[in-house]
């Protein structure tokens, strides 16, 4: 005979358990054009730590970036689209996009951490960026709000005084600013950028005249 007031304790208990916190990765950058580099870097992060996605948000209007350099955010967020779509861990977020202005992140992981309280976020950045930290926009409120994840790079230290997990990724040299080059120039560029985002590339005859 089961007991009613036993049964009564574990479901009690049962209900009580927290639920289990989401664990996404955020990748950020103009991505002008996305490469495979992002993708390993994503994909490195999200295996290595165990997330269960990383989305890639393109940004409106970086504060660092000249304004000349950037094409419309259709195409940038359309690249990232062909770039992602056949893998099933990787998304794209579009809030930057979407709000427009100034891309600061403590804005963005503001919204996007009121909107997603179930959700703990990864932000995943370069080596090279960790020494601009202390300039970032509102820095102590942001690495209170999310978790850093800083990919090691050559030539560059793997400490810091914020509280950063620091992931080993195969070194690649490869930049947005040399492809675009290449592009310009007739240079092959197969390899360097997936295959359906170069396809949109060639169609949209991007990057001819920077």
């Amino acid at each position: 005979m089961i007991n009613v007031q036993s049964q009564t304790n574990v479901l009690t208990e049962v209900e009580s358990l927290p639920e289990e916190r989401i664990r996404v990765g955020i990748i950020g950058g103009t991505f002008n054009p996305p490469h495979i580099g992002h993708l390993v870097i994503a994909d490195q992060v999200c295996q290595q730590l165990g997330l269960d996605k990383v989305y890639f948000m393109p940004d409106a209007n970086p504060p660092h970036i000249d304004k000349k350099e950037a094409i419309a955010a259709e195409h940038r967020v359309a690249m990232v689209e062909k770039a992602i779509e056949d893998n099933p861990l990787f998304g794209l977020e579009s809030c930057e996009i979407q709000r427009g202005g100034i891309s600061y992140t403590f804005d963005t992981m503001l919204e996007l951490t009121k909107a997603h309280p179930e959700i703990d976020y990864y932000f995943i950045i370069g080596g090279d960026m960790v020494d601009y930290l202390p300039k970032w926009y509102r820095i102590d409120e942001l690495i209170q709000m999310v978790q850093f994840v800083a990919v090691k790079r050559p030539n560059y230290a793997d400490s810091s005084p914020y509280p950063l997990i620091w992931v080993d990724v195969p070194a690649m040299e490869i930049s947005s600013t040399g492809l675009r080059k290449k592009i310009k120039n007739g240079c092959s560029v197969q390899y360097l950028i997936p295959d359906k985002t170069l396809a949109y590339i060639k169609e949209k005859e991007l990057y001819q005249n920077d």
